[in-house]
Protein backbone atom coordinates (compact mmCIF):
# COMPACT_ATOMS: atom_id res chain seq x y z
CA UNK A 1 0.00 0.00 0.00
CA UNK A 2 1.02 3.18 -0.98
CA UNK A 3 1.47 5.73 2.48
CA UNK A 4 0.72 9.18 1.70
CA UNK A 5 0.37 11.31 4.74
CA UNK A 6 -0.75 14.68 3.38
CA UNK A 7 -3.79 15.75 1.29
CA UNK A 8 -6.44 18.60 0.30
CA UNK A 9 -10.12 18.20 0.05
CA UNK A 10 -12.55 20.09 -0.49
CA UNK A 11 -16.06 19.34 1.71
CA UNK A 12 -19.75 20.55 1.06
CA UNK A 13 -22.95 19.70 2.86
CA UNK A 14 -25.96 18.93 1.64
CA UNK A 15 -28.46 21.92 0.82
CA UNK A 16 -31.38 21.84 2.89
CA UNK A 17 -34.68 21.25 0.52
CA UNK A 18 -37.11 23.77 -0.21
CA UNK A 19 -40.73 23.98 1.36
CA UNK A 20 -43.71 23.68 -0.44
CA UNK A 21 -46.95 25.86 -0.68
CA UNK A 22 -49.85 23.27 -1.08
CA UNK A 23 -53.24 23.14 -0.73
CA UNK A 24 -56.12 20.29 0.80
CA UNK A 25 -57.74 18.91 -2.48
CA UNK A 26 -59.97 16.03 -1.07
CA UNK A 27 -63.95 15.41 -1.91
CA UNK A 28 -66.25 16.71 0.36
CA UNK A 29 -63.64 19.00 1.98
CA UNK A 30 -64.52 22.76 0.75
CA UNK A 31 -61.44 25.16 0.83
CA UNK A 32 -58.98 22.80 1.91
CA UNK A 33 -56.52 24.47 4.16
CA UNK A 34 -52.50 24.93 3.85
CA UNK A 35 -50.46 21.20 3.96
CA UNK A 36 -47.80 22.07 2.23
CA UNK A 37 -44.55 20.41 4.53
CA UNK A 38 -41.17 21.61 4.93
CA UNK A 39 -37.78 20.60 3.21
CA UNK A 40 -35.40 17.94 4.89
CA UNK A 41 -32.28 18.68 6.44
CA UNK A 42 -29.33 18.74 4.11
CA UNK A 43 -26.49 16.19 5.21
CA UNK A 44 -23.67 17.08 6.80
CA UNK A 45 -20.18 15.94 7.08
CA UNK A 46 -18.16 14.50 9.61
CA UNK A 47 -14.44 13.34 10.04
CA UNK A 48 -13.99 10.05 12.49
CA UNK A 49 -10.44 8.90 13.09
CA UNK A 50 -10.18 4.86 12.77
CA UNK A 51 -7.21 2.88 14.15
CA UNK A 52 -7.98 0.38 10.84
CA UNK A 53 -6.85 2.85 8.56
CA UNK A 54 -2.99 3.89 8.20
CA UNK A 55 -2.82 6.36 5.25
CA UNK A 56 -4.60 8.98 3.49
CA UNK A 57 -4.17 7.19 0.08
CA UNK A 58 -8.18 7.99 -0.32
CA UNK A 59 -7.96 11.51 -0.38
CA UNK A 60 -4.98 11.59 -2.62
CA UNK A 61 -7.38 11.13 -6.11
CA UNK A 62 -10.59 11.55 -5.14
CA UNK A 63 -10.52 16.07 -4.25
CA UNK A 64 -14.35 17.05 -3.75
CA UNK A 65 -16.65 15.21 -1.74
CA UNK A 66 -20.50 16.22 -1.29
CA UNK A 67 -23.15 15.03 1.29
CA UNK A 68 -26.84 14.46 0.12
CA UNK A 69 -29.49 17.50 -0.55
CA UNK A 70 -32.57 17.06 1.58
CA UNK A 71 -35.63 16.31 -0.21
CA UNK A 72 -38.20 19.07 -0.92
CA UNK A 73 -41.49 19.35 0.86
CA UNK A 74 -44.55 17.80 -0.59
CA UNK A 75 -48.41 18.27 -0.28
CA UNK A 76 -50.49 16.35 2.75
CA UNK A 77 -48.53 17.77 5.38
CA UNK A 78 -45.72 15.29 4.00
CA UNK A 79 -41.98 16.57 4.81
CA UNK A 80 -39.14 15.95 2.53
CA UNK A 81 -36.18 13.28 3.28
CA UNK A 82 -32.89 14.86 5.29
CA UNK A 83 -30.01 14.04 3.24
CA UNK A 84 -27.32 11.69 3.94
CA UNK A 85 -24.83 12.65 6.03
CA UNK A 86 -21.12 11.48 4.94
CA UNK A 87 -18.62 9.99 7.26
CA UNK A 88 -14.83 10.40 5.75
CA UNK A 89 -12.72 7.52 7.49
CA UNK A 90 -8.74 9.04 8.23
CA UNK A 91 -6.45 7.20 10.60
CA UNK A 92 -5.95 8.36 14.08
CA UNK A 93 -2.93 11.14 14.40
CA UNK A 94 -4.78 12.94 11.16
CA UNK A 95 -4.28 16.64 11.52
CA UNK A 96 -7.04 18.82 10.03
CA UNK A 97 -6.59 22.13 9.15
CA UNK A 98 -8.49 24.84 7.00
CA UNK A 99 -6.64 25.49 3.86
CA UNK A 100 -7.57 28.96 3.84
CA UNK A 101 -6.53 30.54 7.25
CA UNK A 102 -3.92 27.71 7.69
CA UNK A 103 -5.55 27.14 11.23
CA UNK A 104 -6.22 23.54 12.95
CA UNK A 105 -9.54 22.51 12.77
CA UNK A 106 -9.24 19.16 14.79
CA UNK A 107 -6.74 16.95 16.27
CA UNK A 108 -8.13 13.46 15.94
CA UNK A 109 -6.25 11.37 18.38
CA UNK A 110 -8.28 8.93 19.03
CA UNK A 111 -10.27 6.15 18.12
CA UNK A 112 -13.88 6.50 16.66
CA UNK A 113 -13.13 10.14 17.53
CA UNK A 114 -16.12 11.99 15.04
CA UNK A 115 -16.21 15.71 14.28
CA UNK A 116 -18.58 17.77 12.48
CA UNK A 117 -16.54 19.77 9.91
CA UNK A 118 -19.62 20.73 7.36
CA UNK A 119 -23.28 21.30 9.07
CA UNK A 120 -25.94 20.97 6.71
CA UNK A 121 -28.70 23.28 5.55
CA UNK A 122 -32.35 23.54 7.19
CA UNK A 123 -35.07 22.56 4.93
CA UNK A 124 -37.08 25.23 3.82
CA UNK A 125 -40.88 25.65 5.67
CA UNK A 126 -43.99 24.90 3.91
CA UNK A 127 -46.90 27.00 3.85
CA UNK A 128 -48.59 24.92 6.90
CA UNK A 129 -46.42 26.99 9.41
CA UNK A 130 -47.61 30.50 7.92
CA UNK A 131 -51.98 30.30 8.63
CA UNK A 132 -53.05 32.26 11.24
CA UNK A 133 -56.74 33.81 11.83
CA UNK A 134 -56.20 36.39 8.93
CA UNK A 135 -54.32 34.26 6.17
CA UNK A 136 -56.54 31.27 6.00
CA UNK A 137 -54.63 30.56 2.55
CA UNK A 138 -50.70 31.47 2.79
CA UNK A 139 -49.01 30.95 -0.36
CA UNK A 140 -45.88 31.65 1.60
CA UNK A 141 -42.86 29.14 1.81
CA UNK A 142 -39.04 29.48 1.94
CA UNK A 143 -36.31 27.64 0.37
CA UNK A 144 -34.28 25.75 2.02
CA UNK A 145 -30.54 27.23 3.06
CA UNK A 146 -26.90 25.96 1.23
CA UNK A 147 -24.77 23.86 3.44
CA UNK A 148 -21.51 24.77 4.79
CA UNK A 149 -18.42 24.58 2.32
CA UNK A 150 -15.07 24.46 3.36
CA UNK A 151 -11.11 23.31 1.83
CA UNK A 152 -8.91 21.65 4.27
CA UNK A 153 -5.59 20.39 4.30
CA UNK A 154 -4.86 16.80 6.13
CA UNK A 155 -1.83 16.09 7.84
CA UNK A 156 -1.19 12.56 9.03
CA UNK A 157 1.44 12.69 12.06
CA UNK A 158 1.98 8.83 13.58
CA UNK A 159 0.64 8.32 17.15
CA UNK A 160 4.54 6.98 18.54
CA UNK A 161 6.21 7.19 21.83
CA UNK A 162 9.40 7.15 20.80
CA UNK A 163 10.60 7.95 17.55
CA UNK A 164 14.12 6.50 15.65
CA UNK A 165 16.24 8.98 13.94
CA UNK A 166 19.64 8.56 12.08
CA UNK A 167 21.48 8.31 8.83
CA UNK A 168 20.18 6.27 6.08
CA UNK A 169 21.62 2.69 6.72
CA UNK A 170 22.18 3.44 10.74
CA UNK A 171 20.39 0.24 11.66
CA UNK A 172 17.14 1.77 12.67
CA UNK A 173 14.91 -0.52 10.47
CA UNK A 174 17.02 -3.66 12.06
CA UNK A 175 16.40 -2.55 15.69
CA UNK A 176 12.81 -2.10 15.12
CA UNK A 177 12.29 -5.78 13.75
CA UNK A 178 14.21 -7.02 16.46
CA UNK A 179 11.96 -5.42 19.12
CA UNK A 180 8.90 -5.28 17.98
CA UNK A 181 6.89 -7.66 15.27
CA UNK A 182 6.99 -5.11 12.69
CA UNK A 183 8.59 -6.17 9.28
CA UNK A 184 9.93 -3.07 7.46
CA UNK A 185 12.23 -3.93 4.41
CA UNK A 186 15.70 -3.96 4.94
CA UNK A 187 18.74 -3.89 3.02
CA UNK A 188 22.35 -2.95 2.67
CA UNK A 189 21.78 0.61 0.47
CA UNK A 190 21.08 3.98 1.73
CA UNK A 191 17.02 4.92 1.90
CA UNK A 192 15.76 1.62 2.18
CA UNK A 193 13.06 2.69 4.62
CA UNK A 194 10.34 4.79 2.04
CA UNK A 195 7.80 5.41 4.60
CA UNK A 196 7.42 5.62 8.30
CA UNK A 197 7.03 2.13 9.96
CA UNK A 198 5.04 1.91 13.44
CA UNK A 199 6.74 -1.57 15.90
CA UNK A 200 4.86 -2.05 19.40
CA UNK A 201 6.82 -2.92 22.37
CA UNK A 202 5.47 -5.04 24.53
CA UNK A 203 7.02 -6.15 28.29
CA UNK A 204 4.98 -8.11 30.37
CA UNK A 205 0.82 -7.98 29.89
CA UNK A 206 -0.29 -4.49 30.39
CA UNK A 207 2.89 -2.40 29.50
CA UNK A 208 3.96 -1.71 25.87
CA UNK A 209 4.78 1.33 24.02
CA UNK A 210 4.68 2.24 20.26
CA UNK A 211 7.59 2.80 18.19
CA UNK A 212 8.25 4.51 14.83
CA UNK A 213 11.38 4.44 11.98
CA UNK A 214 10.94 7.20 9.40
CA UNK A 215 13.63 7.53 6.39
CA UNK A 216 16.99 8.21 7.40
CA UNK A 217 18.26 12.18 7.51
CA UNK A 218 21.10 13.70 5.53
CA UNK A 219 22.72 16.99 5.95
CA UNK A 220 20.10 19.44 4.73
CA UNK A 221 17.25 17.51 5.10
CA UNK A 222 15.80 20.65 6.76
CA UNK A 223 16.27 22.65 3.20
CA UNK A 224 14.92 19.80 1.30
CA UNK A 225 17.43 17.26 0.79
CA UNK A 226 16.67 13.55 0.78
CA UNK A 227 13.31 11.72 2.02
CA UNK A 228 13.49 12.27 5.86
CA UNK A 229 12.46 16.19 6.09
CA UNK A 230 9.30 14.51 4.34
CA UNK A 231 8.29 12.73 7.49
CA UNK A 232 9.83 14.63 10.44
CA UNK A 233 6.81 15.53 11.46
CA UNK A 234 5.95 11.95 12.69
CA UNK A 235 8.41 12.52 14.76
CA UNK A 236 6.47 15.30 16.78
CA UNK A 237 4.49 13.59 18.88
CA UNK A 238 7.10 11.18 20.67
CA UNK A 239 8.10 11.63 24.17
CA UNK A 240 11.67 10.40 23.62
CA UNK A 241 13.99 10.16 20.76
CA UNK A 242 15.96 7.27 20.13
CA UNK A 243 19.52 8.68 17.65
CA UNK A 244 20.46 5.71 16.17
CA UNK A 245 24.31 5.92 15.26
CA UNK A 246 26.25 3.32 12.79
CA UNK A 247 29.54 3.11 14.52
CA UNK A 248 30.74 1.49 10.67
CA UNK A 249 33.05 -1.69 9.57
CA UNK A 250 36.04 0.30 9.67
CA UNK A 251 35.92 1.59 13.23
CA UNK A 252 35.42 5.00 13.31
CA UNK A 253 37.07 7.99 15.13
CA UNK A 254 34.81 9.03 17.78
CA UNK A 255 35.26 12.72 16.84
CA UNK A 256 33.74 12.34 13.38
CA UNK A 257 30.63 9.94 14.85
CA UNK A 258 30.08 13.26 17.28
CA UNK A 259 30.60 15.54 14.39
CA UNK A 260 27.81 13.07 12.27
CA UNK A 261 25.55 13.04 15.10
CA UNK A 262 25.66 16.83 15.32
CA UNK A 263 24.61 17.15 11.66
CA UNK A 264 21.37 15.34 12.46
CA UNK A 265 20.70 17.36 15.40
CA UNK A 266 21.59 20.64 13.56
CA UNK A 267 18.73 19.38 11.12
CA UNK A 268 16.04 19.02 13.95
CA UNK A 269 16.63 22.43 15.22
CA UNK A 270 16.54 24.31 11.99
CA UNK A 271 13.38 22.05 11.29
CA UNK A 272 11.48 22.41 14.87
CA UNK A 273 13.07 24.04 18.16
CA UNK A 274 10.56 22.14 20.07
CA UNK A 275 11.62 18.55 18.39
CA UNK A 276 15.13 19.44 18.71
CA UNK A 277 14.46 19.70 22.93
CA UNK A 278 12.91 16.31 23.38
CA UNK A 279 14.95 14.14 25.30
CA UNK A 280 17.11 12.58 23.15
CA UNK A 281 18.91 9.05 24.13
CA UNK A 282 21.95 7.87 21.74
CA UNK A 283 22.18 3.77 20.43
CA UNK A 284 25.62 3.40 19.42
CA UNK A 285 24.85 0.05 16.76
CA UNK A 286 26.50 -2.89 15.61
CA UNK A 287 28.71 -3.03 18.56
CA UNK A 288 29.51 -6.68 17.46
CA UNK A 289 31.85 -4.85 14.88
CA UNK A 290 34.28 -4.12 17.63
CA UNK A 291 36.34 -6.21 19.71
CA UNK A 292 34.66 -6.82 23.04
CA UNK A 293 38.24 -5.68 25.07
CA UNK A 294 38.00 -2.46 23.90
CA UNK A 295 34.52 -1.30 23.82
CA UNK A 296 34.45 0.21 27.03
CA UNK A 297 37.28 2.45 26.34
CA UNK A 298 35.37 3.38 22.95
CA UNK A 299 32.16 4.01 24.66
CA UNK A 300 33.77 6.13 26.98
CA UNK A 301 35.34 7.81 24.15
CA UNK A 302 32.15 8.61 22.20
CA UNK A 303 30.49 9.80 24.69
CA UNK A 304 33.41 12.88 25.88
CA UNK A 305 32.95 13.36 22.24
CA UNK A 306 29.10 13.89 22.12
CA UNK A 307 29.18 16.31 25.20
CA UNK A 308 30.72 18.84 23.27
CA UNK A 309 28.22 19.62 20.90
CA UNK A 310 24.21 19.38 20.03
CA UNK A 311 24.17 15.79 20.47
CA UNK A 312 25.09 15.65 23.80
CA UNK A 313 23.26 13.04 25.79
CA UNK A 314 22.93 11.87 29.47
CA UNK A 315 21.87 8.34 27.93
CA UNK A 316 24.23 6.45 25.67
CA UNK A 317 23.68 2.71 25.06
CA UNK A 318 26.10 -0.16 23.01
CA UNK A 319 23.75 -2.08 21.04
CA UNK A 320 23.76 -4.42 18.24
CA UNK A 321 20.21 -5.10 16.45
CA UNK A 322 21.63 -8.31 14.89
CA UNK A 323 22.92 -10.15 17.63
CA UNK A 324 20.98 -8.60 20.07
CA UNK A 325 23.79 -7.02 22.19
CA UNK A 326 22.11 -4.35 24.64
CA UNK A 327 19.19 -4.11 22.77
CA UNK A 328 17.07 -5.58 26.28
CA UNK A 329 19.03 -2.76 28.41
CA UNK A 330 17.93 -0.25 26.25
CA UNK A 331 14.34 -1.29 25.56
CA UNK A 332 13.92 -1.98 29.65
CA UNK A 333 15.10 1.82 30.07
CA UNK A 334 12.85 2.88 27.44
CA UNK A 335 9.68 0.80 29.25
CA UNK A 336 10.64 2.73 32.73
CA UNK A 337 10.88 6.03 31.15
CA UNK A 338 7.55 5.66 29.24
CA UNK A 339 5.81 4.48 33.03
CA UNK A 340 7.33 7.69 34.29
CA UNK A 341 5.87 10.02 31.73
CA UNK A 342 2.46 8.29 31.38
CA UNK A 343 2.25 8.61 35.40
CA UNK A 344 3.21 12.38 35.23
CA UNK A 345 0.66 12.92 32.50
CA UNK A 346 -1.94 11.45 34.90
CA UNK A 347 -1.08 13.15 37.82
CA UNK A 348 -1.50 16.40 36.07
CA UNK A 349 -4.73 15.84 34.01
CA UNK A 350 -6.06 14.57 37.85
CA UNK A 351 -4.87 17.77 39.35
CA UNK A 352 -5.94 19.98 36.68
CA UNK A 353 -9.70 18.75 36.63
CA UNK A 354 -9.78 18.82 40.55
CA UNK A 355 -8.58 22.57 40.34
CA UNK A 356 -11.78 23.00 38.16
Amino acid sequence: MKFVDEAKIELHAGKGGDGVAAFRREKFVPKGGPSGGDGGRGGSVFIRASRDINTLLEYRFKRLFRAKNGENGQGKDCYGKSGSDLVLEVPMGTLVYDDQNNIVVFDLKQDGQKELICKGGKGGLGNIHFKSSTNRAPRQFTFGEVGETISIRMELSVLADIGLLGFPNAGKSTFISAVSAAKPKIADYPFTTLHPHLGVVRSGFNDSFVIADIPGLISGASDGAGLGHQFLKHLQRTKLLVHVIDIGTDYPDAEELARNANDICHELQKYDVALFNKPRWVALNKMDLIPEEDRDAFVTEVTTALSNGLASTDKIFPISSVSGLGTKSLIDSAMEYMSRIKQEDKTTNTNSLNKV
